[in-house]
């Protein structure tokens, strides 16, 4: 009798995903009072990131221009893009390619590399490094459009130009933002030295707050280099800043298009140079006016940027057993 009275309550009982989502309404009305003021930032959250994404991956199955009625076009803008959009595999995937490999991975040892000197150096002087760095990422448009275009101006003018004229490295003037070999290496100069944001003030945070008694169990166990000290304690002991970091590195180096268009002055880059996905978005989002396209092309971004920080949450995350 008590079988098949749990048989009947097994079949007549609610599907796993109902149970999930009535345990999942429980608990929201158990912590009502905390999700109340976390309220504000959740409803931003919705409205300037849930929804610019939902209505972006709506448009990018329709053909839009911004004034008439959206038209569904199904999967026909993925199917152009991957199939004959030429600017975008020769320029703009190439391009945002190789900058994110520069830029992302080079960015992120750099942070780490100056947040552990700046963590070596007196307290008291601490905070004056860490302000001269951090100050970069705050002043980044305005250093671009005036002090980046000062120092890679292409008539002699230019600090670079002077600086290697009087050396006699080069004998005429260098067209740093007009010449396609440069423009890129350009871009990602100039994406390194002003990209000490949120994800190197973590960084900092992280290696400061190590306990330093980890250092000295480390020394009676045999660490002796200060090589080996930041390998097995300091990485280790700081992964969630690590992992931050790396996720703000890659959103940080995937969205930077506007680079480009600052330091020319257009949208497009000469010859598409400087040309990376961003810049083919605002191409054809800004100039074209093809707006379901563009958004097309921004699921593309998206999905980039999904897949690398999966993989920085696989390198970073902590693994089960870790303390």
């Amino acid at each position: 009798m008590a079988a098949a009275e749990t048989v009947t309550a097994k079949k007549y009982a609610a599907p796993y995903y109902v149970r999930r989502f009535a345990k999942v309404l429980n608990e929201m009305w158990r912590d009502r009072v905390l999700y109340l003021w976390l309220a504000p930032f959740l409803l931003s959250f919705l409205v300037f990131i849930v929804l610019p994404v939902f209505l972006s991956a709506l448009l990018s199955v329709t053909a839009f221009d911004g004034f008439s009625f959206p038209r569904f076009v199904g999967l026909h803008n993925f199917i152009v893009l991957f199939t004959q959009d030429l600017v975008f595999y020769q320029y703009a995937l190439p391009n945002t390619f190789w900058f994110a490999l520069i830029v992302g991975p080079g960015g992120y040892a750099l942070n780490f590399f100056i947040a552990l000197l700046i963590s070596r150096v007196a307290k008291r002087a601490q905070d004056y490094y860490t302000l001269a760095y951090y100050g970069t990422s705050l002043a980044g448009g305005v250093a671009l459009s005036v002090v980046w275009q000062a120092v890679f101006n292409g008539d002699r003018g230019g600090y670079l130009n002077s600086f290697l004229l009087r050396l006699g490295v080069i004998e005429t003037p260098q067209l740093w933002l007009e010449d396609v070999r440069y423009l890129l290496p350009v871009m990602m100069i100039v994406t390194l030295m002003t990209g000490f944001g949120v994800g190197f003030l973590a960084m900092l945070a992280g290696i400061v707050s190590v306990n330093r008694e980890l250092y000295e169990a480390g020394k009676i166990d045999g660490i002796r280099s200060p090589l080996q000290e930041v390998y097995y304690i300091t990485i280790p002991s700081m992964k969630p800043q690590m992992l931050f970091s790396a996720v703000m590195a890659i959103v940080g180096t995937l969205k930077a298009g506007a680079i480009g268009a600052q330091l020319t002055g257009s949208i497009i880059t000469p010859q598409y140079a400087g040309h990376l996905i961003l810049n083919h978005i605002d191409d054809y989002a800004f100039l074209r006016y093809e707006l379901g396209y563009a958004s097309a092309v921004a699921v593309v971004l998206l999905l980039i940027m999904y897949f690398a920080m999966r993989f920085a949450y696989r390198l970073f995350a902590p693994k089960e057993g870790d303390e």
